[in-house]
């Protein structure tokens, strides 16, 4: 098997998960295009460790730790969306911008004038 197939298609799903990250407003969805993102790369260095043919498959061990990686990421996004969620009542990245209530109460003040 060429070593393109996999290229090619790890390059269209990063550049899918580039694509979600920048569109996207929901922070769920955001957090699901960098696990794409993520998901690539593992690709990716699972298709050059078997076209090197490396002994000690050092590429599919980066891979493994980019899934631990990914599991702690997931496990500590969910906890802050989920925390946001709880306090603003919305998910919407481009909402968010304030830091404090205080600083959303007087931001919600100005828009009102």
């Amino acid at each position: 098997m060429h070593v393109v197939y996999p290229v090619v298609l790890s390059a269209l799903l990063f550049s899918i998960g580039v694509y979600g990250v920048l569109a996207r407003r929901n922070a769920i969805l955001v957090m699901l295009s960098i696990e794409l993102m993520l998901n690539a790369v593992n690709l990716n260095l699972v298709a050059f460790d078997i076209w090197a043919g490396d002994r000690l498959h050092s590429g599919q061990a980066l891979a493994l730790f980019v899934i631990v990686i990914a599991a702690a990421e997931v496990g500590l996004g969910l906890a802050i969306v989920l925390a946001v969620f709880r306090t603003r009542k919305t998910i919407d990245v481009d909402r968010l911008r304030a830091l404090s209530e205080r600083e959303r109460a007087d931001d919600d003040a100005e828009a009102r004038t």
